[in-house]
């Protein structure tokens, strides 16, 4: 028994060690990542007046970031299972950064467009394998605390990348160089140290932790291991993922985070604009009076997570984020500059708390058998609206003269998302009804054995 006691205290001090040491490395990872898919918000008006890329030009190229990262997350997903998550982390960040420096020497909007998808092949597969990591170093039961960290890192680097941005903007003319080349320049560099740093601060495997003494790594393997026997004695067969694209499930879960990722996406490409319609504004100020709504938006994902864990279904939480984001983006289109930006703080508390909720739902609702490949299916297509928000919004401007409409379009989706919620399943403890869908699920994924 004390030694069955002394592996469980070793696993616990060996998970909070990684939780110290490690998850810093990933946050900061994450706020080059931030950094570098946010800048050209940013710098859209100087783009336009320095180079001539114009509202829809931009929105086209802001949005060729989402095609080619889905085109390339699975080739840069099976890279990484062949490399290991620590090389492969490297390549991605070295590879973004390299690609963000160029953006300094952008001359048309070609060169525009070129960068821009250039951008989402080297940044594709960034998420997956940092949770692949997570995976080989967290034990399940942590695993979740720690995705949910790293999720709810992504407002903080949000909320300081618009501070950020504005300083190296304010350095126009210094060195003969334009302010928002400083930005492209200085933040693909970070990222470029960064990455090279990353390699040598992470370790590939648990063995090779000099953190960790002898009995934390045989704790922590023996526990990863043992989950990794327990998935493989799961596995009765193969997931058809063509037939998943039909079950109903499986197509509402992807609509309804279609509607979240427009949403945030469209804040994060077109925020700055908005913001700059407050008059006596200046590329300072309006960097950091861009942060204030991400700001707000951590907050709320923190009270959220406290709901949700005490909620017994998930749902409704997801229902009311939903609806606030849609009421925050609606007030935001009618009212002045000045309260926009306070509406709009409000739909990204709405918006911004809706992914991690929603990502509860999948986790609960389908069998563990088709949950791996039902996520890759729903990220990937749900993705997509970092592509239609920002080009969407840059017609809309280009037509108009202003993003209001493309405000308006916003809070219709994510009305009519909240009012999917109501159709997807959720398993809850010792529901037979839930189980028998869950068997059903299977049935439909999962080929039957001869």
């Amino acid at each position: 028994m004390k030694s069955v006691d002394n592996a469980v205290l070793d696993l616990a001090s060996a998970t909070r060690k990684f939780f110290k040491r490690v998850l810093p490395i990933m946050l900061v990872m994450l706020v080059c990542n931030q950094l570098n898919r946010s800048n050209i918000g940013y710098a859209q008006d100087h783009l336009q007046a320095d180079v001539g890329i114009g509202a829809a030009a931009y929105g086209f190229g802001a949005g060729l970031f989402f095609i080619a990262y889905a085109i390339f997350e699975l080739p840069s997903n099976v890279m990484m299972e062949k490399y290991g998550a620590r090389v492969w982390l490297t390549r991605i960040m070295v590879s973004w950064g390299i690609v963000s420096f160029l953006m300094a020497f952008v001359q048309n909007e070609t060169m525009f467009y070129v960068l821009r998808f250039l951008l989402g092949a080297a940044e594709a597969g960034f998420f997956p394998a940092v949770i692949f990591y997570f995976a080989r170093w967290v034990p399940a039961g942590q695993r979740g605390k720690a995705t949910a960290v790293f999720i709810a890192g992504s407002s903080v680097a949000a909320a300081i990348s618009g501070p950020i941005a504005g300083m190296l903007l304010n350095l126009n003319g210094a060195l003969g160089m334009h302010g928002w080349q400083w930005l492209f320049g200085f933040e693909g560099v970070l990222s470029v140290l960064v990455g090279i740093v990353v390699f040598f601060l992470l370790d590939a495997k648990i063995e090779d932790a000099k953190w960790l003494d002898s009995a934390e790594k045989d704790a922590l393997s023996r526990a990863i291991r043992a989950e990794d026997e327990a998935h493989t004695k799961a596995d009765t067969g193969k997931v058809n993922r063509w037939k998943m694209l039909l079950n109903p499930q499986i197509l509402l879960l992807c609509g309804i985070y279609f509607a979240i990722q427009l949403s945030i996406y469209a804040n994060t490409f077109w925020l700055p604009s908005i913001v700059k319609r407050i008059p006596g504004t200046t590329d300072l100020s309006a960097g950091f009076l861009s942060s204030i709504p991400w700001i707000c938006a951590v907050f709320a994902m923190y009270f959220a997570a406290k709901w949700q864990d005490k909620a017994r279904s998930r749902k409704p939480l997801l229902v009311v984020a939903l609806l606030v984001a849609a009421a925050g983006t609606y007030a935001a289109a009618v009212a002045s500059p000045v309260l926009a930006l306070v509406f709009l703080a409000v739909a990204a508390m709405g918006f911004k708390s809706a992914s991690p909720l929603f990502w509860t739902i999948p986790q609960s609702g389908l069998h563990p058998l088709v949950l791996a490949p039902a996520i890759a299916i729903i990220n990937s297509l749900g993705n997509l609206g970092g592509f239609v928000a920002p080009f969407g919004f840059g017609i809309i401007k280009e037509q108009t003269g202003s993003v209001i409409p493309g405000l308006f379009a916003l809070a219709a989706a994510s009305a009519v998302a909240a009012g999917l919620v109501y159709f997807l399943k959720e398993r809850r403890p010792g529901g037979p009804a839930e189980v028998e869908s869950q068997d059903q699920d299977v049935e439909a994924a999962v080929p039957a054995r001869a």
